[in-house]
């Protein structure tokens, strides 16, 4: 490759370099070492050396230099790892410069002119690829190359970074560069004349951390399914393995079933992947975190500055973080200080003048009458008019959309908003008044009604008074709205508890729903309208869900609360059908709606579910468990006593998944759970990592005592049974009052909840949302894993009943089919397109079992691991290929074209486990319909399957599945039940049809082909002639005796003589005349070792298809 010209004292310093090639101008020089076969030891140390000081493009095996007559300086203006390339650079300088150069007189001018030359080409080479993008292109490039011709992976598996390293195997460490590209983490080296390489796909990957021991010092360690690779000695391991993490992160996300986890648009697209990119996903991923913003938003500008506080009188140093719709400021201490201004707050940005005390301000104008100055801001006048832009831009849609709705409301009169309230029971007119309430929006909170039933409320409204004195004079300091200050002293008025006056304002406020409920005026009403009078799984399950809600609070012992519960459930079910409806979540809807009005709970809900707490209320609560993977690290390095009593933390996971999922709504006291809320809508979810370490630090010497789960769990629920606040203390419950039982833990004491949380941010305070996001992307690996190994231990339980292969081979054949899967992900044309399109299939397909669902293959995968695995090599490539279609053909007809493992596990145990006559019959029916197709001869339908190698699981569902969607639960269960008894008939053994004579000559045409390179070739062909004739006998005599009560209508049948004229045969005729030759039974019994078969299909597979995918895309 091209080189920018860099200067060479001495052209073969210490003898490294060999002149190849040479003339006046122009040196080609090969390393010293390289290519050499007596082994040398001159070379070894050379080659040793290259590899352990550095491993960039100085250091390439082959290179030419730029040489000027009588000059002692020359120019290394092109490198490259294989001579054949260098040669090409060679070449064009001989024909397109060296005739040029004798020309010059002066030896700059000559320098200069092959200079300019060379970055020219490098110029061309870089434009348009993705080096371009890269902040050192000449070392990328270099790096790319290598690459490439390290590992021969097709062209669409792009390389995003790498990093020098060593690998560790053994105690011997080998330097060497570790490639990340967008589907595999690699590994090269070579050393002492020993190369070391190695591909692991990152679907392969369990698990990452940092390891220090002995001589491996600030290690990563990346833990496969077979294998554990350790490297060490990086030149910034954090910035290793922060990219390593990532990459996985992305890659696991993308590739296995995430049931919806979130994925920016950008990197399902893994050819724009680069190391740029994901700088830049990673920045994303905090902000979007530290201010909870929308997932939807992209961070456009990020700029240093300081803003006026005028709690403090002075200015502020951080960051402002610019998006599409806010502008967000953090201080350089997480936590300190923290400002967010939606632009649809904003009325105008502009600049003032620059002085000396004040340099590059910008003042921010809102609509609440305040102004925020920011100032030492670099390039102000392009940020400026790039959120001035995005401003007008808003306003202008702002404006738009009043007008479009003040026209609507001059035709059609707005959704009316009442509030009925019951405090007896329901009267005679019953469905009458619930269909009222079913369709009437609140608008109010409930606990302006049911307020005088909450109890403990009147003990000391004092209380409440001195809490809103001291957040009036909080607001009159700090601001009110969203966009006021968020200093440490809001956090201890948070802790002290919000009053309840204030309480709904507060949540809708901190959580910035207030914005979209201003920006989306109409479109609750609208979702209850839409979604009420549906029936679907989630409306079944929100139903039954109803009045478990809060069942204690009188609110929810009313139809009004009821009704506005089942509203916000369902609006949000309909609103979001990827998340639908999930425990818990009625839990916190029901808090929610007592606090805030209905339409404002909807939002709040909303910024929970998709801005807080992201991917928590799946299908398999991922995020959820991620963060009890997070919480157990937590634990270990926070509270290292009680990780040493917990070896496996996971009983203590578990009883803290519920603390995350209802934010201890469901384990605490309600007035104690409320102010819990509070801190997690103004601290996210940091706050419930700090209380739950609070809890186990407060509980640590009675867990270390306990003897079992059971017991541990008894000391967790009674401390949390009894923390209170100043007004509603808990009593101690009546469980532990006997302590006879030395299970039983001692009575616990009174904790205040005020006291509980403040120590929380006192011991834990130093955990930052930073932290969080790291230690989230690793073990969000771990969790999706884990996941991965439930559905193939499901799908082999499955299986493993209908087949006789061992588990061993079981998980091996699935494994293969896995990976066969993947591997068309990897490098298809729109991967990332498949992907989601097969996610989105997952998610609607409910007519199948997840497990059936998981990977299923197309005609093309499933042919690529036919050839593998055919326990006949003797078969022709033009044979096989038809013999996979038909195979393909006959196990696809029930599945929508698609091979499920179960179906390709029973086809396996067959040929490899099954009987003479299962094997027989399998043969027989491949050379029957609908195996066998009349126009077979026409390969446009064997060569156009229905699905693309590309799109492995999408699938278009037939009109009578979509209307199953609408379908009760009741109905759906025995929808269920009738498929199981068709599977049940399915499986009773049928008669196969018969075989006509066509038919029969393609089926000896097979067992010919199957006999081609076997040891005892001549006495099979011997034999198959013999049972060819006799069946053809048969054929004859059953033809001639079907032909004698036909004779006397053979006139009237003269037009179908054709098809009278063909015989037929059955299979048991078949299979008789097979068994009189004994060489047959001897090759259809004898035993293939199907172990070998996997291990060496393993060992091809990835290489065969990545050769095909790479020649199918130079085709491109």
């Amino acid at each position: 490759m091209w080189l920018n010209p860099e200067e060479v004292l001495l052209k073969n310093a210490l003898k490294l370099w060999i002149t190849e090639r040479s003339n006046d101008y122009f040196l080609l020089q090969r390393r010293r070492g390289h290519g050499e076969s007596t082994g040398k030891i001159t070379g070894l140390l050379v080659g040793a050396l290259d590899t352990v000081l550095d491993s960039n493009a100085r250091v390439a095996p082959f290179r030419i230099l730029l040489q000027i007559p009588g000059c002692q300086i020359s120019w290394v203006i092109a490198s490259g790892a294989a001579i054949e390339e260098v040669n090409r650079h060679w070449d064009w300088l001989i024909r397109n410069l060296l005739h040029s150069l004798s020309v010059f007189e002066n030896k700059d001018d000559l320098a200069s002119f092959v200079k300019g030359k060379v970055k020219g080409l490098i110029a061309e080479e870089v434009r348009g690829r993705q080096v371009a993008l890269e902040g050192d292109p000449e070392r990328f490039r270099e790096a790319l190359q290598k690459f490439e011709l390290h590992f021969g992976l097709p062209s669409s598996e792009k390389l995003v970074t790498y990093f020098s390293c060593c690998c560790w195997k053994g105690h011997v460490p080998r330097q060497g560069l570790l490639y990340l590209s967008t589907n595999h983490v690699s590994f090269y080296s070579f050393l002492l004349g020993k190369e070391v390489k190695f591909v692991i796909p990152w679907a392969e990957v369990v698990r990452l951390e940092r390891v220090s021991s002995g001589l491996m010092h600030d290690a990563v360690r990346l833990v496969t399914r077979q294998k554990i690779r350790e490297f060490s000695m990086f030149l910034n391991r954090d910035e290793a393995f922060g990219a390593i993490a990532q990459m996985c992160d992305i890659a696991l996300r993308r590739l296995l079933d995430s049931e919806g986890l979130e994925l920016d648009r950008q990197l399902l697209q893994p050819g724009l992947l680069n190391k740029r990119v994901l700088e830049e996903q990673a920045l994303r991923e905090y902000v979007l975190a530290l201010f909870r913003l929308p997932r939807s938003e992209r961070l456009l500008e990020l700029a240093s500055c300081s803003v006026w506080t005028p709690h403090t009188r002075s200015h502020t140093a951080g960051t402002l973080y610019c998006t599409d719709q806010y502008l967000c400021f953090s201080s350089k201490e997480e936590g300190h200080c923290t400002l967010i201004l939606p632009l649809q707050e904003v009325l105008s940005i502009e600049k003032a003048e620059s002085t000396s005390p004040l340099p590059n301000p910008v003042i921010v104008s809102v609509r609440s009458k305040k102004a925020f100055q920011f100032i030492e801001l670099q390039e102000r006048e392009e940020l400026v008019e790039s959120l001035n832009h995005r401003l007008r831009a808003l306003q202008w849609k702002v404006s738009m959309f009043r007008d479009k709705r003040q026209s609507k409301r001059s035709v059609t009169s707005p959704t009316p908003y009442y509030t009925f309230y019951y405090d007896t029971g329901l009267s005679d007119e019953e469905e009458i008044e619930e269909q009222v309430l079913r369709n009437t929006v609140n608008s109010e909170a409930l606990m302006t009604a049911f307020h005088q039933n909450q109890p403990g409320n009147n003990s000391n409204k004092s209380t409440e008074k001195v809490k809103e004195r001291l957040w009036e004079d909080h607001f009159e300091e700090f601001g009110r709205g969203v966009h006021m200050f968020r200093t440490e002293k809001i956090q201890r008025l948070v802790a002290m508890g919000v009053p309840e006056s204030l309480r709904g304002e507060l949540w809708v406020t901190l959580s910035d729903a207030c914005s979209e409920l201003e920006s989306h005026e109409g479109y609750y009403s609208s979702m209850v309208q839409k979604s009420m009078g549906q029936s679907t799984l989630a409306t079944d399950e929100i139903e039954r869900d109803l009045h478990r809600s809060l069942p204690d609070h009188p609110a929810f012992q009313n139809p009004t609360g009821i009704a506005a519960l089942r509203r916000v459930l369902t609006a949000y079910a309909h609103r979001n059908p990827k998340i639908g409806y999930c425990q818990s979540m009625n839990i916190l809807a029901s808090v929610l709606l007592l606090y805030a009005r209905e339409e404002e709970a909807f939002w709040l809900l909303v910024c929970v579910c998709e801005r807080m707490l992201p991917d928590y209320f799946n299908r398999r609560v991922i995020g959820a468990q991620v963060d009890q993977s997070v919480f157990e690290e937590l634990i270990r390095e926070r509270l290292p006593d009680l990780a040493d009593h917990f070896p496996n933390l996971s009983c203590l996971s578990s009883v803290s998944l519920s603390w995350f999922l209802t934010l201890f709504l469901s384990v605490l006291p309600f007035s104690s759970a409320v102010c819990v809320v509070d801190c997690f809508f103004y601290s996210g979810i940091r706050a419930i990592f700090q209380l739950g370490l609070a809890v186990l630090e407060a509980n640590t010497a009675q867990l270390c005592t306990s003897t079992d789960d059971g017991h541990a769990l008894m000391i967790l629920t009674g401390f949390l049974e009894q923390v209170g606040t100043e007004d509603s203390p808990c009593a101690p419950s009546s469980p532990h009052s006997a302590p006879e039982d030395n299970n039983e833990p001692p009575p616990v004491k009174n904790t205040n909840i005020t006291v509980l949380i403040n120590e929380a941010y006192e011991k834990f305070g130093d955990l930052t949302v930073r932290q969080i996001e790291r230690l989230r992307c690793r073990h969000r690996i771990q969790v999706l894993q884990t996941h991965e190994e439930t559905t193939k231990e499901n799908a082999l339980r499955i299986v493993s009943s209908e087949v006789s292969m061992s588990p061993e081979n079981l998980s091996n054949a699935y494994d293969l089919f896995k990976t066969e899967h993947l591997v068309s992900l990897y490098w298809g044309d729109s991967s990332s397109v498949a992907a989601a399109e097969a996610a989105s299939w997952r998610q609607t397909d409910s007519g199948r079992s997840f497990t059936e669902r998981q990977y299923r293959l197309d005609r093309a995968q499933f042919k690529s691991l036919y050839c593998l695995l055919v326990p006949w090599p003797g078969n022709s490539e033009q044979h096989s290929d038809t013999l996979g279609n038909r195979t393909f053909t006959l196990l696809s007809q029930d599945t929508d074209s698609l091979v499920t493992f179960k179906d390709f596990a029973t086809w396996l145990d067959t040929l490899y486990c099954g009987e003479l006559n299962e094997k027989i019959r399998h043969l027989y029916r491949l050379h029957i319909p609908p195996a066998l197709t009349e126009s077979e001869d026409d390969p446009s339908l064997l060569r156009n399957p229905l699905l693309s190698s590309n799109r492995p699981l999408y699938v278009t569902r037939p009109e009578a599945e979509e209307c199953d969607e609408g379908k009760s639960y009741q109905e759906q269960l025995k929808q269920m039940l009738k498929d199981l008894g068709k599977e049940k008939e399915k499986d009773a053994e049928k008669p196969l049809p018969l075989m006509n004579q066509r038919e029969f000559i393609q089926f000896c045409k097979t067992l010919y082909s199957l006999f081609h390179g076997d040891p005892e070739e001549n006495e099979l062909f011997q034999a198959i002639a013999t049972v060819t004739s006799l069946v053809l006998q048969i054929g004859e005599v059953g033809h001639q005796g079907s032909k004698v009560p036909q004779e006397p209508k053979q006139e009237m049948t003269t037009t179908d003589t054709s098809e009278n004229d063909d015989w037929t045969i059955s299979f048991a005729q078949i299979l008789a005349s097979l068994l009189t030759e004994q060489a047959l039974v001897n090759f259809f019994e004898k035993p293939v070792e199907l172990a070998a078969k996997l291990a060496a299909a393993k060992e091809k597979q990835y290489h065969q298809r990545a050769v095909l995918l790479s020649l199918q895309h130079k085709v491109r």
